[in-house]
């Protein structure tokens, strides 16, 4: 049988949300809202729970944290796109740079944005970066998928061509069923993450050692990506035709090192909460 009479017919939704006279208010930007909102409430909750070296990471450290990570998500992810993914066509029009509306965000780079701000706000306060980063690591998967659930309404950065029962034929995708590849990102980077970091907290006291967490969302994060490549579809505006030395994706090749940054937070964690250890078990 015809694999498209099988496809799955793609729940058309307009990516704006309401329309009152010029303005436009999309699907896609309140995903970033809820996600930063979310991400403020949670960390807020969370912050009282435990220290920051010396200092406790009080309401309003947080609520000042929040402002340089929201710089450090759109400026960090619009220039990791411009950089990883387009930067001839942007060297040629840089003008277009700012043009934010047209679309065009990379998360690897908002990620290297968001712990550069992380890093600078921590200095300048006093406050014990890995300590916070946790913080962040516990809440970012939840707008991680927000962000991929946008993605899927936007009918963008669809899957590779499959004769899955769950395939469907995007608008703009060509005429065969694809995997809708925004929903297993929307799973895996988001809520399979979200839980799985969460738990870990509750269940092993992880914020008592500062960075486990964020070495665990980055090697998480890193996994996941790096699997759903193999089911989206290459940006096929990259050399090769998104296939960068014949074989792996743009997104998987910056997914390896997150994935050894994660394990190096995770090993380096555990090393000084032991050595912390050590001599208070020779005190006693």
């Amino acid at each position: 049988m015809d694999p498209i009479l099988l496809a799955l017919s793609y729940p058309s939704i307009d990516p704006v949300l309401v329309r009152i006279g010029p303005v436009e208010i999309r699907w896609y930007a309140l995903a970033y809202v809820g996600g930063l909102a979310f991400a403020w409430w949670f960390m807020r909750r969370l912050a009282g729970k435990r220290r920051a070296g010396s200092r406790i990471i009080d309401d309003r450290a947080v609520d000042d944290l929040m402002f340089w990570a929201t710089l450090g998500v759109i400026v960090g992810g619009r220039l990791g796109y411009v950089i990883f993914y387009k930067p001839g066509f942007y060297l040629e029009n840089p003008e277009r740079i700012l043009a934010l509306w047209q679309g065009g965000m990379a998360f690897h780079g908002g990620l290297i944005g968001v712990a550069l701000a992380i890093v600078l706000f921590c200095r300048k306060r006093r406050i014990d970066m890995f300590s916070a980063g946790d913080l962040a690591a516990c809440a970012v998967p939840l707008g991680l998928l927000l962000g991929r659930l946008a993605n899927f309404v936007n009918g963008e950065l669809w899957g590779r061509v499959s004769d899955v029962p769950w395939a469907m034929v995007f608008p703009g995708g060509g005429p065969l069923p694809r995997h809708p590849s925004q929903l297993y990102e929307a799973f895996l980077e988001g809520l399979l993450l979200f839980v799985v970091i969460n738990l870990w907290r509750r269940r092993t006291g992880a914020l008592d050692r500062p960075g486990e967490l964020t070495g665990l969302f980055c090697a998480g994060y890193g996994i996941a990506r790096f699997v759903v490549e193999s089911f989206r579809q290459p940006d096929a505006f990259l050399p090769g035709g998104g296939f960068l030395f014949g074989f792996v994706t743009m997104g998987q090749l910056l997914s390896l090192p997150l994935v050894a940054l994660g394990v190096w937070l995770i090993l380096r964690a555990r090393k000084r909460t032991a050595a912390a250890v050590k001599p208070e078990a020779r005190k006693g």
